[in-house]
C-alpha cells in the first residue's frame, strides 16, 4: 500500500504547474517541502531552461508565500554523466535520444526521489499531468483527464516502487484550471509559458550545442535517392532526422524527407513521404510499469513520440527488455534512439528504445 506519512516533497521548477500542485497539496493538509534541482547548462553564460536563476527565484517565492521550506539540490555533475553525455553519444552515433526519458528515470525518480526521502518525506509530487490508481498489488499509471497536457509517454519509464512513493496532484485537472488557480492565489508564476524540452542547450538549437561543446561528429558525405543516386551533400548525419524535411539541402519536383541513415557508408538516403511508412519495429530496453510485458499479440496502442498521434498495434516480447510491434498502420517518423509507449486504454503500460 501507498505510504499514509503526511509528509510531502513537491518538486518545483519556478513553473505553474509544479507551484499549483504545491499549493494543492498544502490545501489539503500534507506537511510539505519544496525542492528544486540545480543542473548542468552549457556555459557559464548559458542557464538551464530548468533551473535558471530566474526559476530559483520565482520557486523560492512560491514556496514563501506557501509558508513551506524550500531547497536546491546541487546535481549538476550527475545530470551531465547520466543524461548530456549520453545525449551527445547518441547523436554521434546516428540515433536521435530522447534525454527527458533519461532524466526522469535516473535524476528525478533515481536521485530525487531518494533524496527527498532521505530528508524525512515520504512521497515525492511533480506538476506532472498523469494519474496513478492502486488497484490489487500493483500501482496504474494512467492518462491525465486533460488529454492536450498528459504526460505519461515521459512517465513510462516510472516502476512499482516509485509510483507507490509518487503524487501527481494535476492529474484530474485541466490546465485552464490550473492557471486561474495560480492566479487566484496571486501566486508570481500564473503567466509564465511551459517549460521547454533540451533544458540544457539553453537558447541555441541542439546543432549549435553540439558544435559548441566541440563534438567531432560525422563528417559530412554524400545524399542519395533510393536508387542510389546523388543528389548532393550531407552536412553530418547527425545534424538529421528521419522524417525530417525541411534543411535537407537538395530539392526535386516533389518535396523530399529523410528516410534512413546509412551509418558504416556516411549517406544519407532521401525519398518521397509515402517511402516513409514502417509497419513493424523492435525496441529494446523496455520498462513494463507492471513489472512484465502485455501477452505476447495483445492488442495495445503505441505512440513513438512524445506529440505522435497514437496507432493499433500488437507487440511480441523477446524477452523482459526487447520486443517486436506490428503496426496495424504505417507510420512514417518511426526513430531509433526515440521511445515507443504502450498503452491498453487509458493505462501507460511502459514502453522503450526504438532499435535501429
Amino acid at each position: 500500500m501507498a505510504p499514509q506519512n503526511k509528509t510531502v516533497a513537491i518538486a518545483m521548477s519556478g513553473g505553474v504547474d509544479s507551484s499549483v500542485a504545491a499549493a494543492l497539496l498544502v490545501e489539503q493538509g500534507f506537511d510539505v517541502f519544496g525542492v528544486m534541482l540545480r543542473l548542468w547548462s552549457a556555459g557559464p553564460e548559458t542557464s538551464n531552461r530548468c533551473c535558471s536563476p530566474e526559476d530559483v527565484s520565482l520557486a523560492g517565492q512560491v514556496a514563501s508565500q506557501l509558508d513551506i521550506p524550500f531547497h536546491t539540490l546541487d546535481v549538476k555533475d550527475m545530470f551531465k554523466k547520466e543524461v548530456v553525455d549520453p545525449f551527445i553519444d547518441d547523436y554521434a552515433q546516428g540515433r536521435t535520444p530522447n534525454p527527458c526519458m533519461r532524466c526522469n528515470r535516473i535524476i528525478r525518480w533515481g536521485f530525487l526521489l531518494e533524496s527527498v526521502l532521505a530528508m524525512g518525506a515520504n512521497r515525492l509530487a511533480t506538476g506532472h499531468y498523469a494519474r496513478i490508481h492502486h488497484g490489487g498489488d500493483r500501482y496504474h499509471l494512467f492518462r491525465a483527464m486533460d488529454k492536450n497536457k498528459d504526460q505519461t509517454y515521459v512517465l513510462s519509464v516510472l516502476q512499482q516502487h516509485q509510483l507507490a512513493r509518487t503524487m501527481f496532484p494535476l492529474g484530474d485537472i485541466n490546465k485552464n484550471k490550473v492557471r486561474e488557480q495560480a492566479a487566484k492565489l496571486n501566486l508570481p508564476i500564473a503567466d509564465r509559458a511551459d517549460s521547454q524540452d533540451l533544458c540544457f542547450v539553453g537558447d541555441q538549437d541542439y546543432r549549435e550545442f553540439l558544435s559548441v561543446q566541440g563534438i567531432q561528429l560525422s563528417p559530412p558525405g554524400p545524399i542519395h535517392d533510393e536508387k542510389g543516386k546523388i543528389l548532393g551533400q550531407h552536412s553530418g548525419l547527425a545534424n538529421y532526422t528521419i522524417g525530417q524535411r525541411k534543411g535537407i539541402g537538395v530539392s526535386k519536383s516533389f518535396p523530399l524527407y529523410v528516410i534512413d541513415k546509412n551509418m558504416q557508408d556516411n549517406v544519407l538516403v532521401v525519398g518521397p513521404k509515402d517511402r516513409l511508412g514502417r509497419t513493424s519495429f523492435a525496441i529494446g530496453q523496455a520498462n513494463w510499469i507492471s513489472g512484465s510485458p502485455p501477452k505476447s499479440g495483445s492488442p495495445i496502442l503505441v505512440r513513438v513520440r512524445y506529440k505522435a498521434e497514437e496507432v493499433g498495434a500488437t507487440l511480441r516480447p523477446f524477452d523482459h527488455a526487447h520486443a517486436e510491434i506490428q503496426l496495424c498502420t504505417p507510420l512514417p517518423d518511426v526513430t531509433p534512439g526515440q521511445y515507443a509507449v504502450f498503452y491498453e486504454g487509458e493505462e501507460c503500460l511502459g514502453g522503450g528504445i526504438i532499435l535501429p
